[in-house]
């Protein structure tokens, strides 16, 4: 194998200087031209202004994860120009307001200088402020090869629904900056974007968007989440969509209300859902444990951050597995689940909700800041074999219904309100009936069975971890979440590497782990926190300690190139 090529333009400026929309657009303008691209953002946790960058790698071939690489670096302010210089390598490019003062001095003498009269194209064309990232974009375009009527479709479809002469101004931003850099930098000019024939353009989406497309095609019938970083994105998808899809979403005064409304959802027989941050998922601690003694399905999705308190509200962490594995008192069968990117995010949210009416119990989805908030290209999910499955549940009336009774499986018949069945959702321990029973034998047999639920689902539902790369290799690396796709990007290179990626954490494949790292020459295990939890967790079930140990805490994700490193620092 060979390692993956790209480009890696990166766009910088102060918050709301629009980094994000113009990125998007520039990696659209990509994806339309026929490559594949990666998105990787950053922001600083304030409400207003910070320096903000969008990092979009280019490639014709699939990327999966970012780079501290920057070949053409779009700076709207000096500042970053000073933040990411060191990361410019011999041949990259710098594009800047020529109408700006620089000191350029600083900037080596093997790196590309583009000064482009910014503001003033900006401000001709009708908005200095409001377009000065426009042109900046369309300047980038032209240096790349890129074609300058797609980047005007997709003007229009942004600004088709304002009026008209706003459209015109950006069309005419866009010239400006095009024709400008066509014709000062033809000797420096690349074959970055240059459109491959006909092309059928993949879509682009967040693993937020991802959450949320999967839980409409999963069948959500209610969803209450209240906007915490960095899941809020989840909301805006379904809040917009939702009389599009006939479902229900409503925003709640705070977390603990949205996990309760979502379990009273549930109980009244709604395919339900909320979604939060590691904070969040505090103060839902005990709705937690309230779905696992009533037996209500719930879906939770749970975006990770920098930890603990307030911690880093818009940088990436991997640090709440336990945390999700052990939240509230005692024991209750759980399901928790993880995804690896933006694909197992959508598949996992529709099987989330599956799995959640089957063992009538809390699902939870566990993703990162990074998969949440990150573009990447993809060709378009099919959910055609995707099939709802309520598990035992019935609204027709029942003889002598009981709505705990005991069974082999865990597993009682779920009957809802108005349905004519007599049913309690009983938060202290109870009988079949759901009434109050605080005697030995009964306390046995309720909780014995609550918890059966889980070894049913190991035996019915539970997936092994996949295992990319040669069967045997060198070197085996053990990891979960995000850190997926700069691993397997930088695989791409040492074709005696392999990855075991692990996506069930609740239950747990023991005995599939157990196989693979018994059966491996070497390991590393990698993950984005300070106490290895993933590691930890499969000492506890496998009797296996990865030695050899990655970690990764200061808000980053892995970047390909350390992923590259570390492997070559092992295998020499």
């Amino acid at each position: 194998m060979s390692k993956v090529e790209f480009f890696a333009v990166k766009i910088g400026g102060q918050a709301g200087q629009g980094i994000k929309s113009a990125g998007l657009m520039f990696a659209k303008l990509a994806t339309r031209s026929g490559y594949h691209i990666y998105d990787y953002t950053e922001y600083p946790s304030l409400i207003r202004g910070g320096h903000n960058v969008m990092q979009i790698n280019i490639s014709k071939n699939e990327l999966t994860g970012p780079s501290n690489r920057t070949d053409l670096l779009v700076a709207l302010n000096q500042e970053t120009i000073s933040k990411h210089l060191d990361e410019i390598p011999a041949g990259g490019g710098i594009i800047f307001d020529a109408d700006k003062k620089f000191d350029f001095s600083v900037v080596r003498k093997d790196i590309n200088v583009f000064l482009v009269p910014l503001s003033k194209f900006a401000r001709e064309a009708g908005a200095q402020e409001l377009l000065l990232n426009t042109v900046a974009i369309s300047a980038a375009v032209a240096i790349l090869g890129g074609d300058l009527e797609i980047l005007k479709d997709l003007i229009k479809e942004e600004f088709g629904k304002k009026k008209a002469e706003v459209v015109e101004m950006n069309f005419k931003a866009i010239e400006s900056g095009y024709n400008f850099a066509k014709e000062n930098f033809k000797d420096k000019a690349k074959s970055i974007l240059t459109r491959q024939g006909d092309v059928t353009p993949n879509m682009i989406l967040t693993g937020n968007e991802a959450a949320a497309l999967g839980a409409i095609a999963g069948g959500v019938q209610f969803a209450s989440i209240y906007p915490m970083t960095p899941t809020t994105g989840i909301l805006h998808v379904l809040a917009a969509l939702q009389e599009k899809y006939g479902y229900i979403y409503k925003q709640p005064e705070d977390e603990i209300a949205a996990i309760n409304m979502a379990i009273g959802a549930g109980y009244a027989g709604a395919r339900s859902m909320t979604a939060t941050s590691g904070g969040g998922f505090c103060l839902m601690a005990e709705g937690y444990g309230l779905a696992g003694m009533t037996e209500t399905p719930v879906v939770i999705i749970m975006g990770m951050r920098g930890a603990p308190a307030t911690g880093l509200p818009t940088w990436n962490e991997q640090g709440d597995l336990r945390f999700v594995l052990h939240a509230h008192q005692g024991d209750f069968p759980r399901i928790v689940l993880a995804a690896g990117d933006g694909k197992e995010i959508f598949e996992m949210t529709m099987k989330a909700f599956n799995l959640a009416e089957k063992y009538q119990t809390p699902v939870v989805v566990i993703i990162d800041k990074n998969l949440c908030e990150n573009d990447q290209s993809y060709k378009f999910f099919d959910e055609s074999g995707y099939k709802i499955d309520r598990g035992k549940f019935t609204t027709e009336k029942v003889e002598d219904y009981k709505r705990y009774a005991l069974s082999d499986d865990g597993i009682s018949l779920r009957s809802i309100p108005g349905s004519g069945n007599w049913l309690l959702a009983n938060s202290d321990e109870h009988n079949e009936l759901g009434y109050d029973d605080e005697e030995s034998e009964n306390r046995n047999q309720q909780h014995e069975k609550r918890m059966k639920k889980l070894v049913t689902c190991e035996k019915e539902d539970m997936e092994e971890p996949v295992l990319y790369g040669p069967e045997k290799a060198d070197l085996t690396i053990v990891s979960w979440g995000s850190n997926k796709g700069s691993i397997l990007q930088a695989m791409e290179e040492f074709p005696n590497v392999n990855y075991l990626h692990i996506t069930w954490m609740n239950p747990f494949p023991t005995e599939a782990v157990k196989k693979v790292l018994e059966g491996s020459k070497r390991l590393l295990h990698m993950e984005c926190n300070y106490s290895a939890q993933l590691a930890g967790l499969i000492r506890e079930k496998t009797g296996i300690d990865i030695e050899d140990k990655y970690l990764k805490y200061d808000g980053r994700p892995f970047y390909v190139e350390e992923v590259s490193e570390k492997i070559k620092s092992i295998l020499g």
